[in-house]
């Protein structure tokens, strides 16, 4: 496989996948809403992933394609080439914002992550990875994540963990908060995992998300030593919802050790 091929051609694809979101600020959206009033999708959420689809069909006809939307592939494993795509992680940001989203796209070859690409549409940052060649962002390297403290740190997490809420127990992870510098909330798990990678947080954490949130931010993370897992401290496997925690190194076995041992995640 030419790896160097296929990021060239991704990476092409999802600038033209930016300008035609971009486009879109001046339109009228057509809402729908999935499986809650919350869970929204636009008429462009479903053009970019066709759009992504077709482009992947036409050059990889032998590539598989799992996708957000559901326009890809019936994706039960990862053997072979799968990219993962995402084609507006944080929909409701885009709706109310045109801000504080992005295009996330991992590819991922017999279930080891290859590519991955999370583009910033709205400041025009595209951070990307080939695995073994370093991490990006536009034509900047990215330095390796050094070791942090949770006093320290910035944690992003969503303010519904730490409320009464059906999920989880709403105490288990206060002392976290209480203890780190401070916490953050994006609404976005691409941007808030490329934040961990530019070190503007040190932590993320989250309770349910599905392969497309996480898989082109998991290549950029490892390639940069930052550690990706689900709450109980173990791999994804990128085919189901899961927990999520991305940290710096040292940090992730902190607060794993210190603070959600004790949960049921």
């Amino acid at each position: 496989m030419d790896w160097h091929y296929v990021d060239l051609q991704a990476k092409q694809w999802v600038m033209e996948a930016g300008d035609k979101i971009r486009d879109s600020f001046t339109e009228t959206l057509n809402i729908q809403t999935k499986s809650n009033p919350n869970d929204l999708v636009t008429n462009i959420d479903k053009e970019i992933e066709q759009f992504f689809i077709n482009k992947v069909r036409k050059t990889f006809p032998n590539h598989r394609i799992l996708g957000e939307e559901g326009f890809g592939d019936e994706v039960n494993t990862l053997d072979g080439v799968v990219w993962i795509i995402d084609p507006i992680d944080g929909t409701m940001n885009f709706i109310h914002q045109q801000r504080n989203f992005a295009i996330s796209l991992g590819v991922f070859e017999n279930g080891i992550g290859k590519i991955g690409i999370i583009y910033d549409v709205a400041h025009d940052e595209l951070y990307h990875a080939v695995t073994g060649q370093g991490a990006f962002m536009n034509d900047t390297e990215l330095p390796p994540l050094n070791q942090a403290t949770v006093k320290e740190s910035i944690i992003a997490l969503n303010a519904t963990w730490v409320m009464e809420n059906h999920r989880i127990d709403h105490n288990l992870l206060k002392p976290l908060v209480r203890d780190a510098r401070g916490t953050r909330s994006y609404g976005t798990a691409a941007l808030e995992m490329v934040f961990v990678a530019t070190g503007r947080v040190d932590a993320y954490i989250s309770m349910r998300l599905s392969p497309w949130d996480v898989a082109a931010g998991s290549v950029i993370i490892e390639e940069l030593g930052g550690v990706v897992t689900n709450l109980r401290g173990n791999k994804l496997d990128f085919l189901s919802k899961d927990s999520l925690l991305v940290a710096k190194p040292g940090l992730h076995q902190t607060i794993i050790n210190d603070y959600l041992k004790q949960g049921k995640w």
